[in-house]
């Protein structure tokens, strides 16, 4: 499926990854984050600080996943002379925390987002649906200007108060400030264009379209909030 080489320094307590590679048959499985993870627990386990690497333009992005920085922190005296430089390719590092099962990640990042959960739903009031607006909506609008009279009317809708709007809030958003509409378009040509950026990576071919359902009949059953990149623009 994959290998990934490395070649230790304990007296300097990093190692250097010399190969790392998937087969193409297997990649985007995931199989190449779980290499890494091992690797790193069993230099957290020998007792390496730091891993260092030269990564080509097309593995970058890999590493960068891998926890992997441009920005190399460890003083150079304990890696230089000892490891290899490659034209073309880009050093990379990555610190191994001592403490971190790199295995249980996955684990431990679904831990930790069950927690902020529960915690965001003690305060939330997002369960909490109201009645649809009866027909012909129409509330008591006496003393309110004509200009103000959107912002109004949405603040009678039931549940508004409720969620922290005001008045001012609704006022700026319903499109009475100017620079509230140009600062909205702005977001939304620059959101727009970092999504078309990542649709030009060449590793987002995966991610372009939705998954075809009928191809994968099992898809929903193991990805429960499916996302793609047009989906997103």
């Amino acid at each position: 499926i994959g290998s990934i080489c490395y070649r230790p320094f304990p007296e300097m307590r990093f190692a250097e990854i010399a190969f790392c590679a998937v087969n193409s048959d297997h990649q985007v499985k995931g199989y190449g984050t779980k290499l890494m993870n091992l690797v790193k627990k069993e230099g957290a386990r020998t007792g390496i600080e730091y891993f260092i690497t030269y990564a080509d333009n097309y593995a970058i992005g890999y590493f960068k996943k891998q926890g992997f920085s441009k920005t190399v922190s460890m003083p150079r005296g304990r890696f230089h002379g000892l490891i290899k430089d490659y034209d073309g390719g880009t050093m990379m590092e990555c610190y191994v925390h001592p403490s971190i099962d790199f295995t249980r990640i996955p684990e431990m990042l679904a831990a930790q987002r069950k927690f902020i959960l529960d915690r965001i739903r003690l305060k939330a009031n997002s369960t909490r649906v109201y009645d649809p607006l009866p027909s012909g909506f129409n509330p008591n609008l006496e003393g309110v200007s004509r200009a103000n009279e959107t912002a109004a009317r949405a603040m009678a809708i039931p549940g508004m108060v409720e969620a922290g709007w005001t008045l001012t809030d609704l006022i700026s958003a319903t499109g009475q400030g100017k620079d509230a509409d140009r600062a909205k378009n702005a977001l939304r040509s620059e959101m727009i264009g970092l999504v078309r950026k990542i649709e030009e990576q060449q590793f987002a071919w995966p991610f372009r379209e939705p998954v075809d359902t009928n191809e994968v009949k099992d898809y929903l059953e193991v990805i429960k909030e499916p996302i793609d990149l047009s989906t997103i623009e």
